[in-house]
């Protein structure tokens, strides 16, 4: 389903028009565009795969008996950067099943094999790479999808695709291979039943979409086609695939691990030892039926073994956002997915589990309970303390309780109720409501969602009461991009659970972006794009504005680049302020060894202080990558930010973090992986080591070492600044687990 979303996605700073009739009139539009009149595809054909019992070797070959006797499809159209054109290369993608396993194999011609782009690197850190993708929809229902990626070496990615977002943090027990030929290259795959949900029943109905990506060519290819009146529609459009007598078992795993660490800090100039950290931690699966599955947790084990990259931490008006990586958390996140939101939304999430800091113990329920209905839940007990604001709770254990409902409509239309509770002494916060998303037409799609807050701060503190209110209308299409939105937060409004950046406010935006496809070899795809928001802030009653005019363009070698000027204001402590400016983008993939990506802004800026005033400043982020071997990936990057106050042109601040970072690719399981990352501002230095063995997600064994380093010095009983780094803190990990499948 890959990376659709970086063809309809505007970055924050790409705003609209102060004219509250826009828009109307672009809803006007809307309705135009809807009915307007492009050839349908033909409905895709049922697919019956080759039931067998040759099992294949999955060694990229695709020498085994099972390869000659499976019906094939072939015949792929693009949908990027056009839809509907012959591809430049064949593609030949093959189906069989057994009673436990479905299979599937790809014969990828290109006429110029030596530039097919392909790396020996680990699980899901592939993305520049040529690739094929195997489209799952495991239920036929056109909720959601399993996306099985592949590249020419073999290298897995994996997602899951509900909501209209797609989330690459699951990881999925799955086999794949590939082999690079004189011809292209070929891949094999085989996806275990117990490691996807799918319907119980003799006649099993799943829908696929095949896929391949050509970097150098930015040609994104499928079959069956994708219909241009639908766009990105992809839930709507798959084929189905047909099983008979698919073999039911009682799923039952059980991933017991071990970690040690030991923790170094200063003391009084000395880096002294710390307390030695042993853990046993045991997680398990059970499957209660094929399409229900309940997992359990004791003592888990959450370390992450790579630091999250530097970010600017200062001039902040909102909590920097990190993504969630603890495994257990990561598989059936995409069923927390909030309907009537977009990624400029201040409601980001309702369900943000990494606010779930340091949990001794949790339970997880998701899949569906019957066809139509959908659940998930999660149950955890939370060791750290956390204070709210003036409120010092002082009890360790934090209480999670977070139950989402969803109910299957016709198409990948749906509803849905999420409710989240966090108990902590005696604070709580509770969120609950409905969601829901109604295709309305072809290509156009309704969401929203309606919640109330209810949150008591302690046990004499009155009830405080809030709501979140959402709508989001979008139209996709070959020609065109539209979308409307209104956000209605109120001040009271908040969420333990989630990732909330604001509230009282009462937003209205807009985008309207045709897209036009030149008769070029290089640019391949022209986006001009307006954008507006009114906000209103409920705090003040002011009113803040984003008025802006981007353009975009797709190019050859997954090249995208975009300019964008934009006129703003902002509220901030009841002031209105100036954020104006322009930002240039540019990401890609210069040749087969090197990949660029440069974001750079330019504009007017608020300091966020106690006493706020007018500034300007620049922000920059700077990634370059070279691959001079398959095995070997460096990547350099340079995030920098400055604030000057415009009134004078004083300097507040300059910040700047370099980060390098060197990966060595053995094979497909082992990797080593170094990082070294110095922070100007705060003038320290980070060093970061990694071994690690993964056969398949849960069986692994990694061994880490990181330290930090500060311009600092002991002398006369104190730290005192210094021109040479003092290792300040050092740490050693070891970790081991190992998945056990009944």
């Amino acid at each position: 389903m890959l990376f659709a979303n970086k063809y309809n996605r505007w970055t924050r700073e790409v705003m609209g028009t102060k004219k509250r009739i826009l828009p109307f009139v672009l809803l006007a539009l809307c309705r135009l565009l809807t009915s307007s009149g492009f050839a349908s595809t033909s409905p895709p054909t049922l697919l019956k795969p080759l039931k067998t019992d040759k099992v294949p070797v999955i060694d990229g070959a695709l020498d085994d008996l099972i390869w000659v006797e499976a019906p094939s499809v072939t015949g792929f159209k693009t949908w990027a950067p056009d839809f509907g054109r012959d591809v430049s290369e064949e593609t030949l993608a093959y189906y069989a099943y057994d009673n436990e396993n479905l299979y599937f194999a790809f014969q990828c011609y290109d006429r110029e094999p030596d530039k097919i782009k392909a790396t020996l690197s680990k699980r899901d850190d592939f993305r520049t790479d040529d690739f094929i993708c195997i489209n799952l929809d495991s239920f036929n229902d056109q909720q959601s999808l399993y996306a099985f990626y592949v590249n020419p070496l073999g290298i897995q990615m994996d997602s899951r695709y509900a909501n209209n977002k797609e989330d690459y943090s699951v990881d999925i027990v799955w086999y794949s291979a590939g082999r690079l030929h004189d011809r292209g290259y070929a891949v094999e795959m085989r996806i275990p039943l117990k490691s996807i949900r799918y319907s119980s029943g003799h006649r099993i109905e799943m829908g696929i979409f095949f896929e391949r990506y050509i970097g150098r060519r930015s040609e994104h290819s499928s079959y069956p086609e994708l219909d241009p009146a639908k766009g990105f529609a992809f839930l709507t459009e798959m084929a189905p695939l047909e099983f008979f007598g698919l073999k039911k078992y009682t799923l039952l795993e059980l991933i017991p691990a071990f970690t040690f660490s030991q923790g170094y800090a200063q003391n009084e100039g000395r880096l002294a030892r710390e307390k030695t950290a042993r853990d046993l931690s045991l997680t398990g699966k059970y499957g209660i039926t094929p399409s229900l599955i309940l997992d359990a947790t004791l003592n888990p084990d959450f370390s992450q073994v790579e630091a999250d990259a530097g970010q600017v931490d200062v001039n902040l008006r909102y909590d920097l956002y990190f993504p969630e990586k603890r495994p257990f958390f990561l598989e059936g996140s995409e069923n927390f997915n909030l309907a009537g939101t977009t990624d400029q939304d201040f409601l980001l999430e309702t369900v943000h589990t990494r606010n779930i800091v340091d949990p001794k113990g949790g339970v997880k329920l998701s899949g569906k309970v019957a066809r139509s209905d959908n659940i998930a839940a999660i149950f955890a007990a939370d060791e750290s303390a956390i204070t709210h604001g003036s409120i010092d709770l002082t009890e360790k254990t934090a209480y999670f309780s977070i139950v989402r409902y969803k109910h299957a409509l016709s198409q990948d239309s749906s509803l849905g109720l999420v409710f989240t509770d966090r108990e902590h002494e005696g604070r709580f916060n509770r969120v609950v409501g409905p969601d829901g998303q109604i295709r309305i037409g072809q290509s156009s799609m309704l969401s929203f969602h309606a919640l109330g807050s209810f949150t008591r701060a302690s046990n004499e503190a009155p009830r405080q009461d809030g709501h979140a209110l959402g709508f989001d209308y979008r139209l996709d299409t070959r020609d065109w991009n539209v979308q409307l939105g209104v956000q209605d937060l109120s001040p009271d409004f908040e969420t333990d659970a989630g990732f909330l950046i604001r509230n009282g406010l009462t937003r209205v935006r807009a985008l309207i972006a045709p897209k036009f496809y030149p008769r070029s070899k290089v640019v391949l795809q022209l986006t001009p794009a307006l954008f507006t928001s009114q906000l209103r802030d409920k705090f003040c009653g002011l009113w803040e504005t984003v008025n802006a005019f981007s353009l975009s363009s797709n190019m050859t070698r997954t090249t995208r680049a975009s300019l964008t000027y934009s006129y703003a204001t902002e509220i901030f402590l009841g002031q209105r302020f100036n954020i104006s400016g322009w930002t240039a983008q540019v990401n890609s993939q210069i040749t087969k060894e090197f990949y660029i990506r440069i974001t750079y802004r330019d504009g007017k800026a608020v300091r966020y202080s106690e006493s706020p005033f007018q500034g300007r400043g620049q922000r920059a982020l700077a990634t370059l990558g070279y691959q001079p071997s398959e095995n070997f990936n460096w990547t350099l990057s340079l995030t920098y930010s400055d604030l000057f106050r415009d009134s004078t042109g004083e300097k507040i601040y300059d910040y700047t973090i370099i980060r390098n970072r060197l990966i060595y690719q053995v094979n497909k399981y082992l990797f080593f992986r170094a990082v070294v990352e110095y922070n100007t501002y705060r003038r320290q230095l980070l060093t970061d080591l990694l071994a690690s063995f993964l056969y398949i997600p849960g069986t692994v064994i990694q061994l880490g070492y990181g330290s930090l380093y500060d311009k600092i010095r002991w002398q006369d009983g104190g730290y005192v600044d210094s021109d040479r780094f003092l290792e300040t803190r050092r740490g050693i990990f070891f970790k081991a687990s190992y998945l056990w499948r009944l």
